[in-house]
């Protein structure tokens, strides 16, 4: 797609109109609240504001869903660091690293540098967009059965790669998450799976309810466990509002470079901001000069993944605007909305209706730069969170989570899951198993395993997966090199400390 100026400033004025900015700010403010609550993501707030978008011109609501979606990329960070408890899948990468950040006294400085790399990831995946929209919206469709299921095992490979003295522990994790993401009806044969015949698992569980329990539910367990043991030197609270010299040039290459990666993985339809943001996280600690302070307090294990998760949501909207294939969970609820307003996404969309493309365009440029000013003048107000006595706020985070888990399916079976997964994040915490994997495996397990069996019906052989396009053969290198990586570097270590 070439850059039509005219349409380009014609956008960019749409976009500058009071009103249209008006929704910008609303959508943004509304997004980064709602994301910040255990449960209630992206999707579930574009759709509880569908309705308020009936009547409205087109393109203004447009900009507000699109507001509201990548204000809660922004907001679901704001949990993870201050409370260990991820918004939605997107935002877990910003836990491990981020929540470390805050418990040793610098929860300003986490909050302040994932939202520049908010900002930065967004702004160079909309100047992405601007660039590549078609010719991406081409290499998605090249992505078959095959070429997804490898990118998701790759995926994995990477989560495992990173419980570096633990692989074993994180394989075990990951293959927990897959038997969750087995559970219900077979798509293929109709065939219940693991439900103990309760209609209610017939769904499967949400994965949703395995991050609240794992992380909320199972941090507040642990933590209930030291609540009466005297603290020593007392490390919460704020810090510095703002990032230092240093710790900017430790981010800002993490940030530049995860952006593209976050950008390409957001245009392939259901990849998603989970797997981007965790993909960028594990690359950048395999290429780190401090690996050993990553899960510690790195601030570019924080800086990393939001950069890539901002940059996914941008990347979504291509697959949505130019086929009428929603990329993420919360476009497909947005494209729904679209075609009720009358507008048809695909191909022709750039030729009939330029202005509203473009203005969309624009308002993510004007939608980014209200959110970093919004989330770095609420950093003060947000950290004192972290002030709140813990019989206090444990409580809150319980009231919380139970209260996202029934909104999501309006089930007290979910409760009882909640609790299982919440003993079971315990558990795991207590014996220094790697959570990562077992949540990542939970939320793509399902289409791994569809993609997995549409990849073999048409193939020979179960091999012939593996080399049936080049981009196959490129990913199943890559998987191989993600799992050696951590090996080759314990023993090039192993030379250097014997020498």
């Amino acid at each position: 797609m070439g850059i039509d100026f005219d349409h380009f400033i014609n956008g960019l004025m749409v976009a500058l109109q009071p009103m249209n900015l008006v929704w910008v700010a609303i959508g943004g403010f509304l997004g980064t609240i709602v994301g910040m609550l255990p449960g209630l993501g992206p999707a579930t707030a574009v759709a509880l504001l569908i309705p308020v978008t009936f009547g409205m011109d087109p393109t203004s609501a447009l900009v507000l869903m699109a507001a509201i979606y990548y204000g809660a990329m922004y907001g679901g960070s704001r949990s993870s660091i201050l409370l260990n408890t991820p918004g939605d899948g997107s935002a877990i990468a910003a836990t491990f690293d981020g929540y470390p950040m805050a418990k040793k006294g610098q929860a300003g400085q986490a909050l302040a540098i994932s939202a520049i790399a908010s900002l930065i990831g967004g702004m160079i995946a909309v100047v992405g967009f601007i660039i590549l929209a078609k010719p991406l919206a081409s290499f998605a469709l090249k992505f078959g059965p095959a070429e997804y299921f490898l990118l998701m095992i790759f995926t994995l490979s990477t989560i495992v790669a990173l419980s570096k003295g633990a692989m074993v522990k994180g394989f075990i994790s990951m293959c927990i998450g897959l038997l969750v993401s087995t559970m219900g009806i077979d798509m293929q044969s109709g065939i219940h799976r693991f439900t103990f015949g309760l209609p209610e698992l017939s769904e499967g569980i949400d994965f949703l309810v395995v991050i609240i329990g794992i992380y909320a539910v199972g941090e507040v367990l642990f933590n209930y466990l030291t609540i009466d043991q005297p603290l020593g030197k007392k490390e919460k609270g704020m810090g510095k509002i703002w990032i230092t010299k240093e710790q900017w040039k430790r981010s800002k290459w993490p940030i530049i470079r995860n952006a593209p990666l976050g950008f390409l993985i957001g245009v392939l339809p259901g990849a998603g901001g989970a797997i981007a943001s965790m993909l960028s996280y594990s690359t950048e600690k395999q290429i780190s000069k401090r690996p050993e302070e990553f899960g510690k307090g790195a601030i570019e294990g924080v800086a990393a993944p939001e950069s890539s998760n901002n940059a996914a949501a941008v990347g979504a909207f291509i697959p949505m605007l130019t086929m009428g294939i929603p990329g993420s969970g919360t476009t497909a609820v947005i494209l729904g909305a679209v075609i009720m307003l009358g507008l048809k996404p695909g191909p022709l969309l750039f030729e009939n209706d330029p202005d509203l493309v473009w203005t969309f365009i624009n308002s993510m440029f004007v939608g980014n730069i209200f959110l970093v000013v919004l989330n770095i003048l609420l950093v003060g107000l947000l950290v004192k969170i972290l002030d709140t006595p813990p019989k206090i706020l444990y409580p809150i985070i319980l009231i919380l989570a139970f209260t996202g888990t029934y909104t999501l399916g309006y089930s007290t079976v979910d409760f009882y899951i909640l609790i299982i997964f919440g003993f079971l994040g315990l558990v795991m915490k207590m014996l220094k198993f790697p959570i990562a994997p077992l949540i990542l495996s939970a939320i793509v397990g399902s289409d791994m395993e569809q993609n997995f069996r549409k990849s073999i019906v048409g193939s020979d052989n179960v091999f012939s997966i593996l080399y049936a396009s080049p981009i196959t053969v490129t990913l199943v290198i890559l998987t191989i090199l993600s799992l050696c990586y951590p090996l080759i570097v314990n023993m090039i270590q192993k030379r250097k400390a014997a020498a």
